[in-house]
């Protein structure tokens, strides 16, 4: 289903050895039919019927699907090979993490999808899985919408962290929102990353992605939060009801 003469060996180098933290981007992952398939089978940001995570909030303006019976057929395939072993292993050799296993029940993943005025606040995803017990190791994002303007936004941006604030410090590297483009990123660097800035796009479009998650058993001493903890946008700063609302978003409330 992915492009045959993708360079595991490069993409490992270069995970290994990224900033701000280990990732690697992969540009035409899947191969370019299946590609338009997914794109296809993606649901319309106004299709109140399929989406089952709606967030429309001051940190997050989105709306998710991880239900596997809503998913069409290519798409119900393409979430089975990325949990695949023949796909596990690359990921294993790419991220040098032995022990990775795709989270199947899709917590967090599946369909992602964000329109004009969309936005995600910079954050670290959830450390501990709720069901599991195991630790998130890696996210792959796949952005699946052709023809995107990148002056509308969508980007990901990558940030470093600022130890003493226990914050996002500076934006080391945007990543634009192009069509069929793989980013492959630890997950337990401090990994900040989001949306910050809302989305500029016309009504008829939306940032899509599909998102997918590899967990391994938790190490001692791993943070043990459950949910995203969010940092507040730079016009935010100060606002007490924006940091309540964060702590309640990560249960710390």
């Amino acid at each position: 289903m992915i492009r045959e003469n993708i360079e595991w060996d490069i993409a490992r180098q270069e995970f290994l050895t990224s900033e701000p933290f280990n990732h690697v981007i992969i540009d035409d992952f899947w191969q370019a039919d299946i590609a338009d398939q997914l794109y296809a089978e993606f649901p319309k940001y106004d299709d109140d019927k399929v989406w089952n995570g709606v967030y429309a909030n001051a940190i997050e303006n989105k709306k998710t699907c991880n239900f596997w019976d809503r998913f069409p057929k290519t798409t119900y395939k393409a979430f089975n090979f990325l949990g695949s072993d023949w796909l596990t292993d690359k990921i294993r050799f790419v991220s040098n993490r032995k022990d990775l296993s795709l989270d199947f029940g899709l917590h967090g993943g599946g369909w992602h999808a964000h329109a004009n005025g969309g936005n995600l606040n910079l954050h670290l995803d959830y450390n501990i899985h709720p069901k599991l017990g195991e630790q998130r190791k890696l996210n792959i994002i796949i952005y699946m919408t052709p023809e995107w303007n990148n002056a509308w936004g969508g980007g990901l941006e990558l940030w470093t962290h600022d130890p003493e604030t226990k914050r996002p410090k500076t934006l080391d590297k945007l990543v634009d929102n192009v069509y069929n483009r793989a980013v492959i990123f630890d997950t337990t660097q401090n990994s900040w990353h989001g949306l910050p800035h809302e989305i500029q796009c016309p009504e008829d479009k939306s940032r899509n992605s599909l998102a997918i998650y590899y967990l391994s058993e938790a190490q001692s001493g791993a943070e043990q939060h459950t949910k995203a903890l969010f940092a507040p946008t730079k016009e935010q700063e100060g606002d007490v009801q924006i940091y309540d609302f964060i702590k309640q978003r990560a249960g710390l409330k």
